[in-house]
């Protein structure tokens, strides 16, 4: 099984239609493992996973599959706040071949953490692929806590992994002390991501690696060298990135930011759209420009 450090949750283009743009999908996810991402997710939040069909998610997936080299896991999202979907979601992409799935906690319906074991629990009992849970206070309005974590884990062998988007150093530093020393814990935020790596994190399951994977891995190869000043470089310069490309409701900057390297992916769906002239990311447009002189260099399309 490989884990990568720098997992990117891949955004999801759409033509001037509003239909899948599978020639795109399969050149970006070419590209991104070519300059720093060691793994991909499709279907996620990032991938506008509440606007695909369920025949979309399936060809995202085979798109993105025959785009990279098969040493490069690919990953699908099937979480949903209905457990009933979710298994069903999580067994289609175990026929597909996916390598994994990542599933988000339930959101709107808020359930109590002994409820939130038993739907976790239910899902990973449903597949053989290995889980990695995602938990995103932010959009699903509950946290996942430590306890229920380790507690699916008592139950279900193949929850491996977990997607820390609570922005708690606390939280991160329980679970890496709750959980066995094998179990994953990335970050879900790329802003936490040195942070992350500090406490004894695995990853970051990455947005902002759709623009600055190259340094992403550059920092995560000076964290592993021991090169702390290096890392910490890095991670600082890199701050004012992440913060601009969450400035608005994700994925909304970053697919603008790819539309302004060469890559057709200004499109989004409905309920999400790019506002109304390019004032809003005036200073996104700024970084982009200027990470060269950070050594940063923003890669564009060949």
């Amino acid at each position: 099984m490989i884990w990568p450090h720098i997992f990117t949750a891949m955004i999801t283009p759409f033509d001037n239609y509003g239909d899948l743009d599978l020639d795109t999908t399969g050149r970006l996810a070419a590209w991104l493992v070519e300059h720093g991402s060691d793994g991909l997710m499709v279907a996620g939040t990032t991938g506008e996973s509440p606007t695909l069909t369920d025949q979309e998610r399936r060809d995202l997936f085979l798109a993105v599959r025959s785009s990279v080299p098969a040493h490069v896991p690919v990953w699908v999202g099937t979480g949903s706040n209905n457990t009933r979907q979710a298994i069903e979601w999580t067994r289609a992409a175990e026929d597909w071949g996916a390598d994994g799935v990542l599933v988000v906690s339930p959101y709107y319906n808020k359930p109590p953490q002994y409820a939130l074991v038993r739907h976790f629990t239910a899902i990973a009992q449903a597949t053989r692929l290995p889980l990695m849970l995602y938990n995103v206070p932010g959009r699903t309005a509950s946290n996942v806590e430590p306890d229920t974590v380790s507690r699916v884990i008592e139950q279900a062998s193949n929850l491996m992994a977990i997607k820390e988007a609570s922005g708690s150093i606390g939280q991160i530093a329980h679970l890496l002390s709750q959980t066995p020393s094998a179990f994953k814990v990335y970050s879900g935020d790329d802003a936490m991501f040195y942070p992350t790596l500090s406490l004894g994190g695995h990853g970051v399951v990455s947005v902002a690696s759709h623009v600055a994977g190259d340094a992403l891995k550059s920092l995560w190869l000076a964290w592993e060298r021991h090169d702390i000043q290096r890392a910490h470089a890095l991670h600082r310069a890199l701050l004012p990135l992440f913060e601009e490309l969450f400035r608005l409701t994700n994925p909304i900057p970053v697919k603008w930011a790819l539309a302004q390297m060469g890559w057709p992916t200004q499109n989004l769906r409905l309920p999400l759209a790019m506002p109304d002239g390019h004032s809003a990311f005036q200073r996104l447009g700024q970084l982009l420009t200027n990470m060269s002189e950070l050594n940063l260099e923003v890669p564009h399309v060949r």
